[in-house]
């Protein structure tokens, strides 16, 4: 959104007081202020405490703070007046009346971003996306791409203004902030993009974030959404990529939806039915019963494509000392690994397991 909108406000309101009025971002910068020499300061220290106060009027430095109306608990700007007592609670109360109105109306009638917000967190009735595109001259039936990045470290925050330097182009390209502390980066794309292609940009945006040579995010990427009424469920999607690796596979760091495979399925699945399954593949012995050692053995087994020769090198083990091990293993839980068929189940069992202790089930 336009700071101008903000500072057009906030100059004809410092005309009728003489307390210090400003707005700070969800980030805690000066966007706006009655003092143009405080506009692009950091106020870092603002957001922790205006989001512990979930909406109400908030203190700090001798200033009272009072988040202007927005998605979630996640607050998107808030107003800042100078001074702590009755009167300063008031002008708040006023000024946030005032620029949320001006906000309203800016996003109605101009904010391509805020409309895509909208769709995004199911704000907008279906029916209306269109017309809203076609009043914003948006549009609708073009090719996106929808990425959603999170902070490795909860609390920790997302640079905007570094994912706004990789993405400038404001009419195609979009780095919204959402209620849930997550990014997303949604842009245009040209037809017969590729999962790969997006992978790419996923990549370049993990790279420019990383700090020390280090990841700070997970970037979870939702399938090619061809209309505006696709992006929810891009988005949903790459929501779900992120919560589905963070399962099964922690050591990726930049996560396609389509390359979930059988993951997706299991995430997707009610808990009830996953311990069915699981009593129902190892009636002889719980998996539970296998120790360290031996589950060690079965992943190296899986890693090497159910290869013998290969496994037992890969183990510094003699090929028969893994034999042995497999056939101990057919003891215990009935199934052969170096069956197709068993060894699929096999490892769709591990899988089921490790979604049930996520979820906080023995299994």
């Amino acid at each position: 959104m336009s700071g101008r909108i903000f500072q057009n406000v906030v100059l004809q309101l410092k005309e009728n007081t003489d307390r210090l009025i400003g707005v700070v971002d969800g980030e805690g910068a000066v966007v706006a202020c009655s003092d143009l020499t405080q506009i692009g300061q950091h106020w870092d220290s603002f957001v922790p405490l205006i989001m512990q106060r979930s909406g109400s009027f908030a203190e700090l430095d001798g200033r009272t703070v009072k988040p202007l109306s927005g998605w979630g608990v996640q607050f998107d700007y808030a107003v800042f007046v100078q001074g702590t007592d009755e009167t300063s609670r008031t002008i708040v109360a006023m000024a946030s009346v005032a620029l949320n109105t001006a906000k309203t109306y800016y996003e109605e009638k101009h904010d391509c971003g805020a409309f895509v917000k909208d769709i995004i967190s199911d704000n907008i009735l279906m029916g209306d996306i269109f017309l809203r595109a076609k009043e914003l001259r948006f549009p609708a039936e073009v090719s996106r791409g929808v990425y959603v990045i999170r902070a490795i470290n909860r609390g920790d925050s997302i640079p905007t203004e570094t994912l706004q330097a990789l993405f400038p182009d404001r009419q195609s390209e979009f780095v919204l902030s959402m209620g849930d502390g997550s990014v997303v980066v949604i842009r245009q794309v040209s037809e017969g993009t590729t999962g790969r292609d997006l992978n790419k940009v996923g990549e370049t945006i993990s790279e420019a974030l990383r700090v020390n040579d280090e990841n700070t995010v997970v970037i979870g990427i939702g399938t090619v959404a061809t209309h505006l009424r696709d992006l929810a469920k891009s988005y949903k999607e790459a929501q779900i990529a992120i919560e589905v690796c963070k399962v099964f596979d922690t050591e990726k760091f930049v996560i396609n939806y389509e390359n979930l495979g059988i993951g997706r399925l299991i995430y997707q699945l009610p808990t009830t039915m996953c311990e069915m399954f699981l009593q129902e593949v190892f009636k002889k012995n719980p998996i539970d019963a296998l120790d360290k050692e031996t589950l060690f053995t079965i992943h190296k087994f899986f890693e090497n494509n159910l290869n013998v020769s290969e496994t037992a090198r890969k183990l510094f083990v003699h090929r028969n000392t893994l034999v042995y091990r497999l056939e101990k293993i057919k003891k215990l839980t009935g199934l052969d690994l170096r069956e197709f068929d068993d060894a699929i189940t096999f490892k769709v069992a591990l899988m089921v397991k490790k979604y049930l202790t996520s979820r906080g089930f023995e299994g």
